[in-house]
């Protein structure tokens, strides 16, 4: 999946399938890749816009989605 550079202390980079609905996060500090499935595209589109992306992943993301760390 293509991910994104973000301006986030939490995140190096965002990628989103809109088909599948997956949301594919690339953590700093040693934390890897995980996706997030069933993450609707309206979900995506709040994410990217949000004041933070790092407490949008911890209050609306974090335990809240089936994920699978992949790297």
């Amino acid at each position: 999946m293509h991910r994104q550079t973000v301006q986030s202390s939490a995140l190096q980079s965002i990628g989103y399938d809109a088909q599948t609905h997956t949301l594919e996060l690339e953590f700093k500090e040693h934390s890897g890749v995980w996706q997030y499935f069933g993450f609707k595209p309206s979900a995506y589109k709040k994410f990217i816009k949000s004041e933070s992306l790092g407490n949008f992943f911890v209050t609306k993301i974090k335990g809240k989605y089936k994920e699978k760390k992949v790297g």
